[in-house]
């Protein structure tokens, strides 16, 4: 079967994949955009989005299903296989996927990140309902209501500091009995007085039928059980990139994220990258989205310079 063609090859339909569909259609490139799984990729499952701008509020599905279609208006083809291998090629890249072999010109890779589950009962449940990978999403919806905080690295403590701003109390539940977030984020959580710590804990179940109610805890030192009654829980334990496909193409940091310049560019010519899957992404749909233009934006003019001539 013979390769398909396109000018612009984006991998992933998050905010960064559908945005950069977006601008690569509008430019009058052919577009395919690749996705495996769910449209809008992790704001999917987000029940409310309120600090996208322009928006005052949306259902995080709803959001994801208005970009594609906005894509789709302007050319762009939503192909809904997973793509298994980039090779590139002397002026083009080979994607292979589950529908067969495309070639393109350019590709950007958006393919996300996943956060690290603890993988207990009610976890997946309640994702949207409680259960939080990003306070900055959604601290503000549990004003002067108890929170807490799973975990002990920079991300829990910075993001932790965060949802006291908004909650009446933030208990801090970590495995170990001593934190290892940098000595300045340590120094701010001891010295914050809603914040509670619950050391050499770990969360064993998340009830709760609609939100959630509480927290089932265990002390790994004396196997003493306890609960939590809470509004929501913050889970930051770890971030893994999506970024299996290109980790023998690129230099990836030692999180396996994507090193970019401010194009969005890779070392490899003609791929970008774009979103939570590129260093120091600040994981908001808002810079996602604006990672995604930057990538189409930059796709394009790569494109003119080497074949429009």
């Amino acid at each position: 079967m013979p390769d398909r063609h396109c000018d612009i090859a984006i991998i992933g339909a998050g905010p960064a994949g559908l945005a950069a569909g977006l601008y690569a259609a509008r430019a009058r490139r052919t577009t395919v955009l690749f996705e495996r799984e769910v449209t809008g990729g992790q704001i999917s499952t987000t029940s409310i989005i309120e600090n996208y701008p322009g928006i005052d509020e949306v259902d995080g599905f709803e959001l994801g299903q208005r970009m594609q279609r906005q894509a789709e208006k302007y050319g762009t083809e939503m192909a809904l296989t997973a793509v298994s291998a980039i090779e590139p090629r002397e002026s083009s890249f080979r994607l292979a996927t589950g529908n067969g072999d495309y070639s393109a010109r350019t590709v950007i890779y958006t393919s996300g990140a996943d956060y690290n589950k603890l993988g207990i009962p009610g976890e997946v449940k309640l994702t949207g309902k409680g259960v939080s990978y990003c306070a900055t999403c959604d601290a503000a919806f549990f004003k002067d209501q108890v929170c807490a905080v799973v975990g002990g690295g920079d991300a829990a403590m910075d993001e932790g500091l965060f949802v006291t701003r908004f909650a009446s109390e933030v208990h801090v539940i970590h495995r170990r009995d001593e934190l290892r977030a940098s000595k300045i984020l340590q120094e701010r959580a001891f010295a914050n007085d809603k914040m509670q710590f619950h050391w050499d804990t770990v969360v064993t179940e998340i009830e709760g039928d609609d939100a959630v109610k509480r927290l089932l805890l265990k002390n790994v030192t004396t196997d003493e059980t306890s609960m939590l009654d809470i509004a929501a829980v913050f889970i930051f334990i770890g971030l893994t990139p999506n970024t299996t496909l290109v980790k023998d193409l690129l230099k990836l940091d030692g999180d396996g994220h994507i090193y970019v310049n401010e194009w969005m560019e890779t070392e490899v010519p003609g791929l970008f990258a774009a979103g939570d899957v590129r260093v120091n992404s600040a994981r908001q749909v808002a810079t996602a989205a604006g990672d995604g233009v930057t990538a189409a934006i930059r796709a394009d003019h790569f494109i003119s310079e080497h074949f429009d001539s």
